[in-house]
């Protein structure tokens, strides 16, 4: 049986917002804002992450890895940093 710390699902939880607000904030970056608010994403881009999404990462370029683990040292860093203060 697992058991799952609840103050370590709100750390991952805090720590996945910010990864999926820094995502947001990058995609609106690079798409063109339309004059009723939405916003268009350029079509290389959306080839480009189709193209990924379809790619398992053993699969990805090394720089597309090298995008991945500093998420990862990331994550992995603000946890240990968390453990250490509680």
């Amino acid at each position: 049986m697992i058991i799952i710390d609840p103050i370590m699902i709100e750390h991952l939880a805090d720590i996945q917002h910010d990864i999926w607000a820094h995502w947001m904030d990058y995609l609106f970056s690079v798409c063109t804002d339309n004059p009723d608010g939405s916003v268009s994403i350029p079509a290389d881009a959306v080839k480009h992450w189709q193209r990924q999404i379809k790619t398992k990462y053993v699969d990805l370029s090394e720089k597309e890895k090298d995008s991945d683990r500093e998420q990862a040292i990331s994550i992995i860093s603000r946890t240990i940093k968390e453990k250490n203060h509680a």
